[in-house]
């Protein structure tokens, strides 16, 4: 674990004890209302933790296993060719339910009591986004008796569908308190300030997301309707260029605590966006140059002559400042477009979702101004011709709706660089014809899942036993 997240630790921590005490102790005695202080600094420790959930191994090792990045040297390659202890868990296992579930329940407990909807709502939102991340990576996981170690010292672990369930109901919980207009949030929220809309419109797309893992297309595409409508309204991790304290958790790793232990080295994605590599996605329509050296450096500065993430100061996607994205314009109109053509919406609705994306990657999109230079990027509009036989978009001549899909699927994985959503789709599309098709590392199977850390193991007999091996598929890809 790197020293960024390391210090975002040593918060928490001082935040639980914090608090804990605060729930038993005075409450509601001090004049000067120190239960809404609590209250509020629970909330930002909960955003921390959650950001630090989506930034660490759930990502980093993802993005090595679903071709955004190659592990390179020391334990990392090992990783890399799926050989991962369990132990190697616990880290983001705690940030999944110390860090972010026991926080936002201690918020949602205190916001409950001050009347405070809008805090208990966002804590809602913020706990949902940590626990679906747990479930997406693990399985099967704790979650009515989470975040209680004095009632529940050995935690039940439930069946992922019906953590599945639960989670769509936490938000649909989340967002009936956020319409009712009761409370208030200010800059204590890092993210939107307590803007209720922008907090809504989350909360939808990680419905969808949620729709999109179980399959549920037609549920999905009703709530990504109503989900992040404008990039300005996407959940992104601030971060600044403060060393060990607010800096963006990749940027930590590869160019601080861990340089050259993963590079870009044969990396799928790469193949997808260099413009000179025989399997580029680009063509008379699409220009990917931009978002190439934007992902990407051809020559490392943390890997000198390799290729690798591009951590280039206040320009590259994993730059030292640079917001890493939680839940985003992007996945929710893509979603849009992959739900609508598998829900029976029709080719032209789903078409005319993937064309308002392109439009909004014609206009730069989110790529950082610098790689925006004349001639480096275009994103024109397709067409249905594009996708019929030997169309643009479909040289072997499969049927349109497929050629549509395969390039929707394709846009959503260049999209998700970075994030673990990238391996969401790939695994639940993995047995179908069209899709990201990746060859394994090592060996000829792909990794489905995390296994359980070795401290629930050692610590909760209420751990799955045998614990599922990282060949074994979770069961939404059952």
């Amino acid at each position: 674990m790197n020293r960024a997240y390391k210090s975002i630790f040593s918060i928490l921590f001082g935040l639980q004890l914090f608090s804990c005490s605060s729930i038993v102790e005075n409450l509601n005695v001090d004049p000067n209302n120190p239960t809404n202080s609590t209250a509020s600094l629970l909330l930002t420790g909960t955003e921390i933790a959650n950001m630090a959930t989506q930034e660490g191994m759930a990502s980093r090792l993802t993005t090595i296993w679903d071709g955004y990045a190659s592990g390179a040297d020391r334990q990392w390659l090992d990783y890399h060719n799926y050989n991962v202890s369990a132990g190697v868990y616990d880290g983001d296992w705690n940030l999944v339910f110390t860090g972010t579930n026991a926080n936002a329940l201690l918020t949602i407990n205190q916001a409950t009591a001050l009347g405070n909807r809008k805090m208990a709502a966002i804590a809602k939102i913020l706990r949902a986004n940590a626990l679906a991340t747990g479930t997406e990576l693990w399985g099967d996981i704790p979650f009515d008796q989470a975040g209680d170690i004095t009632k529940f010292p050995n935690p039940a672990f439930e069946p992922q569908a019906t953590v599945y369930t639960k989670l769509l109901a936490l938000l649909d919980d989340a967002i009936t308190d956020l319409k009712s207009g009761v409370g208030t949030v200010s800059t204590e929220d890092i993210h939107f300030a307590g803007d209720a809309t922008k907090w809504t419109q989350v909360a939808y797309t990680l419905k969808a997301r949620l729709l999109t893992d179980t399959k549920q297309y037609d549920a999905a595409y009703t709530a990504a309707q109503t989900g992040v409508s404008a990039y300005a309204n996407s959940l992104y991790a601030p971060h600044g260029t403060t060393t060990n304290v607010n800096q963006n958790a990749y940027f930590s790793f590869l160019a601080s605590s861990r340089t050259g232990d993963i590079n870009a080295v044969g990396a799928y994605n790469v193949s997808l966006l260099n413009p000179t590599n025989a399997r580029y996605r680009g063509n008379a329509k699409t220009i990917e140059t931009a978002r190439f050296k934007f992902y990407y450096l051809e020559n490392g500065i943390n890997s000198p002559g390799k290729i690798e993430p591009n951590t280039t100061a206040a320009a590259g996607f994993f730059a030292q400042s640079a917001s890493f994205p939680l839940v985003t314009y992007q996945e929710n109109i893509l979603t849009l477009a992959e739900m609508a053509l598998r829900s029976g919406k029709g080719f032209t609705t789903a078409l005319g979702h993937l064309n308002a994306y392109r439009a909004f990657l014609n206009t730069g999109g989110y790529i950082t101004t610098t790689y925006l230079t004349a001639g480096a990027y275009k994103y024109e509009p397709y067409v249905a011709a594009d996708f019929a036989a030997g169309g643009i978009e479909n040289a072997d001549g499969i049927t349109a709706d497929n050629a549509l899909l395969r390039e929707i699927l394709q846009e959503r994985y260049v999209s998700f660089y970075g994030q673990h959503l990238g391996w969401n789709d790939e695994r639940r599309t993995r047995t179908e014809a069209y899709g990201i098709k990746l060859t394994p590392n090592t060996g000829t199977a792909l990794p489905w899942r995390f296994i359980y850390p070795q401290n629930e193991i050692n610590s909760n007999p209420s751990t799955p036993k045998p614990v599922p091996p990282t060949f074994d598929a979770p069961a939404i890809y059952k």
